[in-house]
């Protein structure tokens, strides 16, 4: 079993703790079984459950009905799995945004759990 993170923003506000909460119901019941998958195969996972995006940062991609949406994560080290950043998926490639805003809060996991 790996252990799942909810990356927190200093704020104290956990941004896809907050995705998932604002999902509807059966969106967000498929969004933490994959979670659980995820938490129990780790970097066992393949597509089509996970992909990797650049450098360290991986999406989790959950389809429910005709809804997609995607939890970008990293991997720091150990068994740890951090979740970053949710959104639904609009568009056939995924936004830049929504890639650069994960590598932000990445940067901030990292400068802030790093000695």
């Amino acid at each position: 079993m790996w252990d799942i993170i909810y990356y927190q923003k200093e704020d104290g506000t956990t941004p896809v703790q907050e995705f998932l909460d604002a999902l509807p119901v059966k969106h967000h019941a498929k969004a933490i079984r994959d979670i659980d998958v995820l938490e129990k195969f780790g970097t066992t996972l393949t597509e089509p459950h996970v992909k990797h995006i650049k450098g360290k940062l991986w999406e989790l991609r959950i389809k429910s009905s005709g809804d997609i949406s995607r939890i970008f994560y990293f991997i720091p080290m150990g068994a740890s799995i951090v979740l970053l950043h949710g959104f639904v998926k609009k568009t056939q490639k995924t936004p830049a945004k929504e890639i650069e805003t994960a590598s932000n809060y990445l940067e901030d996991y990292q400068r802030r759990h790093t000695t």
